[in-house]
């Protein structure tokens, strides 16, 4: 279930509320007896743990086929053979 936030218009006191989406619970400043409006918020974030994962750790085998056919037809290691490296190897 979500959090929501709830902000007085009147005073600016917020509270934050923990009820299910299909809920429409009727909030009151304990303080001032005022009914509180939900406040739009940016919603929860994301958290990432471990290494993670790239675009390119689930490319086909076709894609990957093709990278090694390219990297393969090209003998000459370093960029003096081809006269700086623009060859069309």
């Amino acid at each position: 279930m979500p959090t929501y936030v709830y902000r007085d218009p009147v005073t600016g006191d917020e509270k934050e509320v923990f009820h299910s989406m299909s809920a429409s619970p009727e909030i009151v400043n304990e303080k001032t007896g005022n009914r509180m409006e939900r406040v739009i918020s940016g919603g929860a974030g994301f958290l990432f743990k471990g290494d993670g994962f790239y675009i390119t750790d689930n490319r086909s085998s076709s894609y990957k086929a093709g990278v090694q056919s390219e990297s393969s037809g090209h003998s000459c290691a370093s960029s003096s053979c081809c006269g700086g490296g623009s060859c069309a190897a």
